[in-house]
């Protein structure tokens, strides 16, 4: 197979694109054929050395989804036969053209999606609905504020809050993004003084639920941006781990600020978040009523150009590799 490894930790240096022997499929794994691959900023924070792969996954292969089509099914493998087009997520291991993934952590393929797009929605759809409606529990009537709302993520869980029939407001830095946003559905805010805008539009209310894919710089506005019993879930720290916290501000709001990774989750549970994925976004991608959104795809032979691509401003959805047939 042909894979995108790490022989260090460092910049693009460590990364290379090289042949490797194709896995098999044990128990209830199946092996899926990747022609496009989704790059994440967690692959960038393998590259660094600061987020390597949990025990027991391969070490040097980033990559956190799948999408393509199984082409072989380990003994013990109940859902699926070879043909099936997949998508979900992996511990590691993804960004390559074989993938070998736990039965459970996939679901199929609606056929409206081609293959890019398929391959554009696992982690940023699945994170993100995982995130605003499972431990947020956004509902409809209520207002989610999405930080990084241009990106991969962002730009799904501003899709997922329109279909759950909340009104989302959408932090984007440049006027091209909150354009971009604004025609996703959502109602644009500038990033500089965010919590005053929120202020605004809610009639001092505040948001129902943040979505933090950016990191500390938000804080300790978001607490003030946060209505009384609001939720904040932080999903992404790229910009600053450490940040201020008002503890009193906190308590006043009877708020909940809480941190969330699938990555190191058991097969078990992300079982459980692709169930619900299933039922609940699945169906808008098969009617179109959502849409993953791709910003660039690049030939896998360059996957060090996509991750300098991914690090960069401006990125309006998902970044993909290409691997050759």
């Amino acid at each position: 197979m042909q894979a995108v490894t790490f022989t260090g930790a460092g910049g693009n240096e460590v990364v290379e694109v090289t042949e490797r022997p194709d896995p098999e499929p044990l128990g209830e794994e199946v092996l899926v054929r990747v022609r496009y691959a989704g790059v994440n900023p967690a692959d960038v924070q393998q590259r660094d050395g600061r987020y390597p792969a949990p025990p027991g996954v391969v070490a040097d292969i980033p990559g956190l989804e799948v999408a393509g089509v199984v082409i072989a099914c380990g003994p013990r493998v109940q859902a699926w036969q070879p043909g099936d087009r997949v998508f979900g997520l992996v511990a590691g291991g993804g960004l390559a053209d074989r993938v070998v993934v736990h039965e459970r952590c996939v679901t199929r393929v609606p056929e409206q999606l081609d293959e890019p797009s398929a391959a554009a929605v696992p982690e940023a759809f699945i994170t993100a609905h995982d995130a605003v409606r499972t431990q947020a529990q956004l509902t409809m009537g209520e207002t989610l504020l999405v930080h990084g709302a241009t990106g991969g993520v962002g730009s799904a869980a501003v899709q997922i809050g329109l279909t759950a029939g909340a009104r989302v407001l959408a932090v984007a830095r440049s006027e091209e993004g909150r354009d971009f946003v604004a025609k996703l559905g959502a109602e644009p805010v500038v990033d500089d003084g965010f919590q005053d805008t929120v202020a605004e539009l809610t009639g001092g209310r505040g948001a129902d639920v943040i979505l933090e894919l950016v990191g500390a710089p938000h804080f300790p506005a978001n607490i003030e941006a946060v209505a009384v019993k609001g939720r904040i879930v932080v999903v992404g720290v790229g910009a600053g781990t450490s940040a201020e916290m008002p503890l009193l501000r906190l308590m006043q709001k009877r708020a909940v600020v809480r941190g969330t990774v699938l990555r190191a989750r058991p097969v078990e549970e992300k079982g459980t978040v692709l169930r619900a994925f299933e039922r609940e976004v699945v169906p808008h991608l098969a009617s179109v009523r959502v849409t993953p959104v791709i910003d660039e795809v690049f030939p896998a032979a360059n996957a060090a150009d996509a991750f300098t691509h991914l690090e960069g401003a401006g990125k309006r959805g998902k970044v993909l590799l290409q691997f050759e047939d």
